[in-house]
């Protein structure tokens, strides 16, 4: 007993052995908690219904996160009651599967938009991105005009189709073949909304949403 704390006192009273014998064994606690959720996370599969985003909606997402949009907003509801009343269900990592990265976030200056697809129609979206004031009076959104006269480049579309197919999204070779007519003549605008119409709508192909109105968010 005495010669083991002889080994003790050792490491006490060396500053930097016990530093470095703290390092180690915090590292492979770390490990121990990290690894097995690491190991998870690849385990993750698509929920029922969510499928890689088609061309349009591609383009869409990358001008939701070229124009900083996950800034103000989250795509993430808690399991809180608070939460799924006023947003719908709560969110889920499967449903993410396909997101490079997430769009979860932390933030609300404005509402989240988890569940926003179909909300409101095409038209409202326009209006809202191209002045938010001009339908929420109250909004302290800016807006985003310039993307009624923004292109989509298609060939930039197909090549990241492509890589995302080589990290495991299942792209056949006609989503990528035909991204280009997909995004013809579409203009930056017409990508986003179609992105946010898709969102929380599994099943929904790109094209006009459900023609409903809606009032503030």
């Amino acid at each position: 007993m005495a010669g083991g704390y002889r080994y003790f006192e050792t490491i006490e009273k060396h500053a930097a052995l016990l530093g470095i014998l703290t390092a180690i064994m915090v590292s492979i606690g770390g490990l121990a908690e990290i690894t097995p959720l690491f190991m998870r996370a690849h385990e993750v599969r698509a929920a029922n219904g969510v499928r890689p985003y088609d061309a349009l909606r591609l383009a869409g997402r990358d001008i939701y996160v070229r124009e900083g949009c996950y800034l103000c907003h989250t795509q993430m509801i808690r399991a809180l009651r608070a939460e799924t009343e006023r947003y719908g269900a709560y969110s889920s990592a499967e449903e993410s599967v396909y997101d490079r990265p997430h769009q979860w976030g932390s933030k609300r200056t404005g509402p989240d938009l988890a569940r926003v697809g179909g909300k409101y129609s095409d038209e409202w979206h326009v209006a809202h991105l191209r002045n938010p004031r001009a339908v929420v009076p109250q909004s302290n959104m800016p807006g985003y005009p310039w993307l009624l006269q923004g292109k989509i480049d298609a060939e930039l579309i197909a090549r990241k189709m492509k890589v995302l197919r080589m990290l495991g999204d299942p792209y056949s070779d006609a989503d990528i073949s035909g991204a280009g007519a997909a995004v013809q003549g579409r203009t930056e605008m017409d990508a986003l909304v179609a992105y946010l119409q898709g969102l929380g709508i599994a099943n929904e192909p790109a094209g006009p949403a459900a023609r409903a109105q809606g009032g503030t968010p």
